[in-house]
């Protein structure tokens, strides 16, 4: 059986919707951004809105997309690092709750979380304390078992820790790993270029990004953005909202439609659609209907508040897939 590893930033996500958008003005949050704070600013800005109404659940880019390709029967496991406190048990219970095996560092100082902005279109905005999960350093992965897996999936919020992102490249791809990395947001991208580009040219076969992360990783609109990603890796996917996903491989161009849904919260749209995508390479499905599987997943999650599927969503989801893969 093919086994996915991931690794991220194993944190907590406190879901918090928003009456308008002031509040992210007022902690000089650019909407749609990921803004890493101190644990001063996450204090300020949970005092600050104690007033709204709010969820919690077991988050991380990475973590996410691991949770779904579990739900899907795919043999999991997860490499992280958390504090030895409540957010640390809770993050750990529900990996193990969700049949992932739990590769976790343990950290003396305060696990992670992220307080996730829900703002009234659905868009969402990550003020984001990383807390122990900043701490996984190269060192950490020396003790993790790489040649038991076959795929080994990256979020991009880890690309700004240099030796960490090459150690755990270099690892995967010595034991033969397919490598798949999510860009995760514009301004990690941004803010890592050079070093970006480098590491997916010799490593990764596999590259998600959203319309912003491929513009800011290649200067160009959707198209020509997803021409100029694939010459970088083996698979290119660049996620264009409401018009779907378009797909490269080699010379082949491959569009995936979405599926209707009234979007509540964006959170896990795009940590679910690899998922879903993941999951048809897995099972050896052409190109588009790996992207009509992430549609089906990315567009379940957008009606829930957070990253999380009900169990439901699940059983009519897995329904859905038996239906793409026997058309």
């Amino acid at each position: 059986m093919t086994k996915i590893l991931g690794i991220g930033n194993a944190l907590v996500d406190i879901m918090t919707k928003l009456e308008d958008e002031n509040i992210l003005a007022k902690f000089e949050l650019p909407k749609g951004s990921m803004q890493l704070v101190d644990e001063k600013a996450i204090e300020r800005i949970t005092k600050g809105t104690a007033h709204l109404q709010k969820s919690q659940s077991s988050g991380g880019s990475a973590a996410n997309t691991i949770h779904g390709l579990a739900k899907l029967g795919i043999e999991t496991a997860f490499i992280g690092k958390v504090g030895k406190d409540d957010f640390g048990d809770f993050f750990r219970d529900d990996l193990i709750k969700s049949n992932i095996t739990p590769e976790l560092s343990l950290s003396d100082n305060e696990s992670g979380c992220a307080i996730a902005f829900i703002s009234p279109d659905s868009e969402r905005t990550f003020a984001t304390f990383l807390g122990a999960a900043v701490e996984l350093t190269a060192e950490d992965l020396e003790k993790f078992d790489f040649n038991k897996y076959d795929y080994f999936h990256i979020e991009g919020y880890l690309v700004q820790n240099h030796s960490l992102l090459k150690k755990a490249v270099q690892l995967a791809k010595e034991n033969g790993l397919i490598i798949s990395l999510d860009l995760a947001s514009y301004n990690v991208v941004e803010g890592n270029l050079e070093f970006l580009h480098k590491i997916v040219k010799q490593y990764v076969d596999i590259v998600f990004a959203n319309e912003e992360e491929a513009k800011s990783f290649t200067g160009k609109e959707p198209e020509e953005a997803l021409n100029q990603l694939s010459e970088f890796c083996d698979i290119a996917v660049v996620k264009i909202g409401e018009k779907g996903s378009l797909i490269k491989k080699d010379n082949e161009t491959f569009k995936a439609g979405v599926i209707n849904v009234t979007p509540i919260d964006t959170t896990g749209a795009g940590d679910l659609y690899a998922s879903g995508f993941l999951y048809g390479m897995v099972n050896n499905l052409p190109l588009d209907k790996c992207g009509e599987i992430g549609a089906i997943l990315s567009g379940r999650v957008i009606e829930n508040t957070g990253a999380k599927l009900f169990d439901n969503q699940w059983d009519e989801i897995k329904v859905l897939i038996e239906e793409i893969v026997n058309a």
